[in-house]
């Protein structure tokens, strides 16, 4: 039995003009039946007296539908939004917040961006940020079932979106509009986005979320610009249409190509791949950068298991996962040095890097063989996370705190690398603005990842990535597709915005002799011991 469509109305700038809107939404729904919603975007409140606002606010006249606001585009109606993340305005006018998404009991999914692009610091109280438009991209892409939005809201129109489409009349989309909310569109993959602000009407072409003949079909997305209510030109600012939340629909049903399709408006090529998609990890490196050793005593003997030999019968763990051939990095190999583990655990191991951005650079690392912290079985997974909690405490007794990144990219073995900062250099949020400042110049797209998402959720086995890890929990993701600076955790600690140490950057110029590297080593071990929990019983 085919679901019944939900019946919405999408409106333009209202402008303080209420009494206009709400008569013509009541003489719509007289003539055609009742709707379900009506979504607003562009500027609801306007310049004109409050006098006509008091009246729905103070419950004299009602909104005849259930009608849902994007916040303020300018200062002067911030003062109508109180509370950054939605709230009841009048009866039955609903403020949906700064961002996120809204799931109606349909399933229908409905994500909002309020205000306008900001690229500086601080962003206003009527604007969005990269971050904003990261965070949302990252809340709603995590899995690889995603397939997209029912709706997208935003008040500016995305740029470029006249692109291979028809003409978008007075106003040129290769100027005008916000090319973050382009990304937030190439991402989100809407069925329909709605936008205002210009002040005219503009229904482009649909467009496809596919590249024809090399990946599998996708629905297409219907951009809707709509007019400010009232209009002397008499432009449309009211736009009713029907629709099935796309997770009521059949695959089929759902990725039917309209006959008028064209090509993305932002995709730069038509090689280019789709936002999400998986990329083979590239070869190894060349040149190694980190060493170990497992043969030189440290404190107490110890058995394979980790544990202290004293142990009559240790228990015997599942023997990890071997390479298929030579690796630095696996703890039994032949091909390690002698001298930088400092310590091993049951399944990870502890290493001082060698050519470390400071004398207590360290690595994190399976004992057994794994690409990447995706790929790390439940057991091995739960020693990382134990390794990482203890060496923040052991960090935070010396004045420091502790940054985590991993780069599966050119390498075949996770390497975690943990780098101290003096608190005395900067605060947490300063490390975090490094890095995203950084990317931002090197066109590297750092994501914001949801407090408690984990990386599993968000790459696939095989998928090359960056992220970094603050000593606060939040997280940065870098999905990669192409090709991606080596050092680029490295430059931003040593830039002068963290360590200022720029020279330092690339680890072939921070070598030091096997002695000084043996005497760090030693000097690590021993101020480590109190936080060690691999000698506990």
């Amino acid at each position: 039995m085919a679901e019944k469509p939900l019946r919405l109305l999408a409106c333009g700038d209202v402008e303080g003009k209420f009494d206009i809107l709400f008569n013509r939404v009541r003489a719509i729904q007289k003539k055609s039946g009742n709707f379900d919603l009506l979504l607003c975007v562009g500027n609801f409140f306007g310049s004109t007296p409050d006098a006509e606002w008091e009246e729905y606010k103070t419950g004299i006249k009602k909104a005849p539908i259930q009608t849902y606001v994007l916040g303020a585009n300018n200062q002067e109606t911030v003062k109508y939004f109180q509370d950054a993340d939605g709230c009841e305005l009048a009866e039955n006018i609903t403020y949906l917040g700064r961002k996120g998404v809204f799931t109606g009991s349909s399933g229908l999914q409905i994500v909002y961006l309020s205000g306008t692009e900001s690229l500086t610091e601080p962003v206003p109280a009527y604007s969005f940020s990269p971050k904003d438009v990261s965070s949302l991209r990252m809340m709603m892409c995590t899995t690889s079932q995603f397939k997209g939005v029912d709706i997208l809201l935003t008040s500016p129109w995305p740029k470029y979106v006249g692109n291979f489409g028809n003409s978008s009349g007075e106003v040129d989309t290769k100027k005008c509009g916000s090319s973050l909310v382009s990304s937030l569109a190439t991402g989100l993959k809407p069925r329909y986005h709605f936008a205002a602000l210009e002040k005219t009407y503009y229904e482009r072409l649909p467009y496809r979320n596919h590249i024809v003949l090399q990946e599998n079909a996708q629905h297409a997305t219907r951009f809707i610009a709509l007019a400010n209510v009232g209009n002397p030109e008499k432009k449309k600012y009211l736009y009713a249409f029907s629709i099935v939340p796309m997770k009521l629909m059949g695959a089929a049903e759902l990725v039917k190509q309209p006959p008028d399709v064209t090509e993305n408006p932002y995709r730069k090529s038509g090689q280019e791949a789709s936002i999400g998609k998986q990329i083979p990890v590239p070869v190894e490196e060349s040149a190694c950068q980190f060493f170990f050793d497992l043969n030189e005593k440290q404190g107490r003997k110890r058995s394979s298991t980790g544990r202290d030999s004293k142990s009559p019968h240790p228990k015997q763990p599942r023997k990890p996962p071997q390479p298929p051939g030579p690796c630095w990095f696996c703890l039994a190999s032949p091909e390690v040095e002698k001298h930088l583990v400092v310590n091993i655990g049951t399944h990870c191991y502890l290493a001082l890097a060698k050519g470390g951005l400071c004398d207590d650079h360290v690595l994190i690392l399976p004992i057994g063989h794994y690409q990447s912290v995706v790929e790390l079985s439940a057991e091995v997974v739960e020693e990382v996370e134990k390794y990482k909690a203890t060496l923040r405490r052991f960090f935070k007794s010396r004045g420091k705190r502790c940054v985590v990144f991993e780069r599966n990219y050119k390498s075949h073995h996770l390497q975690l690398q943990v780098i101290p900062v003096p608190v005395s250099c900067c605060a947490t949020d300063d490390i975090k603005d490094a890095f995203i400042t950084q990317a931002q110049e090197q066109q590297i797209e750092l994501l914001e990842i949801p407090e408690h998402t984990d990386i599993k959720q968000i790459a696939q086995p095989g998928a090359a990535y960056f992220y970094v890890e603050l000593d606060t929990g939040e997280k940065l993701f870098h999905r990669i597709k192409k090709n991606f600076p080596l050092q680029f955790g490295r430059e931003v600690l040593a830039s002068e915005a963290i360590l200022n140490i720029p020279d330092k950057s690339d680890w072939r110029q921070c070598q030091i002799s096997k002695e000084d590297e043996e005497t760090l080593a030693r000097r690590f071990r021993k101020d480590f011991e109190p936080f060690d929990f691999t000698l506990d019983d």
